[in-house]
């Protein structure tokens, strides 16, 4: 593995722009978030369609392209119901809090080089609306607000599972965004910037899901569970919390919360392929016969079919994977990713300071096999004394046989580890019962007399 060539940071080729191309350029994000939103919303109900085996919408446009508009039009249409219970201003303002930092993230993703490639209207300009030396941490800090969102709609509802819902979102995302934010330090080691554009310049000979396979597992698994989605969908279970933490929102306001759910989705596409899948270069056999693939407006078109591929694997997910319980959401959350992603990070720091070295490749495999041996061999030696704690306390419960009478308090409970109800008699067969009752032989009476 050759040594990465770091990026350097030069923002100065953004802030330079006239104010109207600015507009042009926010509008030209705003309207990239909300058209693939619309398209979004279609295609995932035609492949979920097509992966059940039935028709999906055909009704409203050519092929049933419209029915997002639609979908939109009616929920707008429909009676904005306000509950007595509700505090009324931040029941109003949750939906705009959960709605507007999903569009926030958009600002700094390259859709292009960072030089002056394109020409809008005779003014050269580069195809990302601002850069920032800190760019990624403002991506994580606009993620974290719109968790206010969700949390303030359940709880300004007034009512017991909207509440519910949202302490679930809340403490869903928060065990998420840990393991995330290990995954996105493991690209700041390698491409030496948090900056957007000068992470996609670092994927010039590599794209770091080659480099960090980890990490990009680790960022696909947190993502989905930040959005919210299908099968971690815990907040909006439906049959566990009646609807989530949405149950008393209607009409426009329902609406935004979708319209949130959705951009979030697009978002972390963007973020995952400008991280891990080279950003808006084009794919390798393509960037390999033609020089001018990444020119002009192409970066555009690959970094547009990389979203749509993520944004399939989101809906693919939904059309497969049943939802998980909510403990089993915060175990893989808190015992398996954090640990993983925190492990990952100290290999992939270990490996960084290793070249900076200048460490032959076969000495840091060497070190980093004998790390992962020790490991092992510790994780070993804990299992043995593990299992020796566990049939023991096995042994000291099934010493323990004294029947345990669940209503000794006053109440029904449950025994605990150890402790055994006793055995409940066993009812006799119809032909015992009637043998009994002709006085038959081989009752128990008998038996006893005898």
């Amino acid at each position: 593995m050759n040594t990465v060539q770091l990026a350097a940071e030069d923002l100065s080729l953004f802030g330079g722009d006239v104010w109207w191309l600015v507009v042009i350029k926010a509008v030209f994000c705003f309207a990239f978030l909300m058209v693939t939103v619309l398209f979004s919303i279609v295609w995932e109900r035609k492949v979920v369609a097509w992966m059940q085996l039935r028709i999906g919408p055909n009704r409203h446009g050519p092929w049933g392209m419209l029915q997002s508009l639609a979908d939109g039009v009616k929920l707008m249409l429909k009676e904005d119901i306000i509950v007595k219970r509700a505090d009324k201003v931040v029941y109003v303002l949750a939906p705009i809090i959960a709605a507007v930092p999903a569009f926030m993230a958009i600002a700094v993703i390259p859709f292009g080089p960072a030089g002056n490639e394109v020409s809008i209207f005779g003014q050269r300009t580069s195809m990302q609306l601002t850069d920032l030396p800190i760019a990624m941490l403002y991506i994580l800090a606009v993620a974290s607000v719109g968790i206010y969102g969700i949390v303030l709609a359940g709880w300004s509802s007034g009512s017991t599972y909207p509440l519910l819902g949202g302490l679930r979102s809340c403490a869903q995302m928060i065990s998420y965004e840990i393991a995330m934010g290990a995954a996105f330090a493991s690209v700041f080691l390698y491409s030496g910037s948090m900056s957007t554009s000068a992470i996609v310049e670092a994927q010039q000979d590599r794209w770091f899901i080659v480099l960090l396979p980890v990490s990009f597992i680790i960022y696909v698994v947190t993502m989905v569970g930040e959005t919210n989605r299908a099968p971690f969908d815990m907040p909006e279970s439906e049959g566990d919390l009646v609807g989530g933490f949405n149950t008393e929102y209607s009409s426009i306001k329902f609406a935004l919360f979708m319209l949130a759910e959705y951009v979030n989705m697009v978002t972390v596409s963007a973020v995952s392929v400008t991280l891990f899948l080279g950003g808006w270069r084009a794919p390798y056999p393509i960037s390999s016969f033609w020089e001018g693939a990444n020119h002009g407006w192409w970066p555009l078109l690959w970094f547009v079919l990389k979203v749509q591929l993520l944004l399939f694997f989101f809906i693919w997910l939904r059309g497969t994977l049943p939802r998980v319980r909510y403990d089993q959401l915060m175990k893989l959350g808190w015992k398996v990713l954090i640990p993983v992603s925190v492990v990952w990070l100290m290999m992939v720091a270990t490996v960084r300071a290793l070249r900076n070295e200048a460490y032959e490749i076969a000495d840091i495999a060497l070190y980093v096999g004998g790390a992962v041996v020790a490991i092992l061999l510790l994780s070993f030696v804990a299992d043995i004394f593990r299992d020796k704690r566990e049939k023991a306390a096995a042994a000291d419960a099934a010493k323990d046989t004294a029947p345990f009478d669940p209503l000794a308090g006053g109440f029904p409970v449950p025994p605990k580890p150890g402790q055994h109800l006793a055995p409940v008699p066993r009812r006799r067969s119809r032909s015992e019962r009637e043998l009994i009752a002709s006085g038959g032989a081989n009752t128990d009476s008998d038996r006893e007399e005898a």
